[in-house]
Order: C-alpha cells, then structure tokens, then sequence
C-alpha cells in the first residue's frame, strides 16, 4: 500500500457543482451573524433583574448564526450536503409563498390597528393555509378548518401577549387599553 492511497480518504472531498449555492447561504448566513454581533457592541451590557443585560439575547443569536454559517460554509467546501438528496424538479409553489408572505406582511402593517394577539392571529391563519395548500391538503379551503386555524391561531396568540404585558411588563400593541385584548 502507497503513502497516497492509504490517507487518501482523509483528504476532504472536492466540493460538486452544487457548492456554489450552498457557499452563498453559508456566507449569507455567517455575515448576518457578523452583523448581529456588530450590533450587539453598541447595546448597554448592565445587568437587569434577571442579571442578564438587554445585549445578551443579541450575542446568543448573533454567536449561533455565526456558527451555523461557519458550519453550512464548511459543508458545501467540503463535499456539500451529504445527506442531501437531488432535487425531484419540483417547481417552487408561488401560492403558498403568496399567502405565507401576505400574513407576514399583513400582520406587521395591522398590528397596532387589530393589536397583537388579532394580527397574529391573521398571520398564524395565513401562513398556515399557505403552507396546506402547498403540501395538497384538500380540506384547506374547508370552513372548518379556517375555524380550527383561526382557534390555534387564537390560542398561541393570547398567552404569549397576556405573558408578555402581565409578567415581563412589555408593552405589546392591543386592541383595548385593558391589556388583556
């Protein structure tokens, strides 16, 4: 047995054609987490109650999305996503990325109209029936399940705003003055 052949499976494999999409999302990735933690510099570290200060949660999420993209980034120059199976050919599915993005989008422009728990609601509703449509769920467009969307929707939305403006003392936008709507 050679020298070459016995370490040449240590050598990292070279990266297929499809690394080049694969590099732009980790480098897209690593530079947000860059940014992040560029922003985190210039927020106040003093301790709260918790004693955390109010820069911590932007380092934790700017440290994890630096890591993850450094990690994508070492996958796709090092042989991509291994597990990754090929592509069916499956176009992309425009409606339910329509009625994904309208939630989204409707909720930031009505949240300080219908307040928090309404517009999150109609978010959570949106998104969902974007993403049934998508998968070819027929009851999507069923009455019932608008309901029982509607319902789940309601009951995500309302414990995390009562959380947030009773316990945490955070002011979310609501639709009365009580703090409970």
């Amino acid at each position: 047995m050679s020298y070459n052949s016995e370490f040449a499976s240590l050598e990292p494999p070279t990266p297929p054609a499809s690394a080049l999409p694969q590099t732009l999302v980790g480098l897209g990735v690593l530079l947000t987490g860059l940014a992040l933690a560029w922003g985190a510099i210039g927020i106040s570290s003093e301790a709260g109650y918790g004693g955390v200060g109010p820069n911590f949660l932007p380092w934790l999420v700017s440290v994890a999305l630096t890591i993850c993209g450094a990690w994508i980034l070492w996958e796709a120059r090092t042989g991509g996503f291994r597990e990754l199976e090929a592509p069916s050919g499956d176009k992309a599915y425009w409606p339910g990325f329509v009625w994904v993005s309208a939630g989204l989008l409707l909720n930031a422009a009505l949240i300080t109209t219908l307040g928090f728990i309404l517009s999150c609601t109609l978010c959570y509703l949106l998104a969902v029936q974007g993403l049934r449509r998508a998968s070819g769920q027929a009851a999507a467009s069923r009455p019932r399940t608008w309901l029982v969307d509607i319902f789940t929707g309601l009951v995500i939305s309302a414990p995390v705003f009562w959380m947030f403006t009773k316990f945490l003392a955070i002011n979310l936008p609501g639709l009365t003055n009580t703090g409970w709507l």
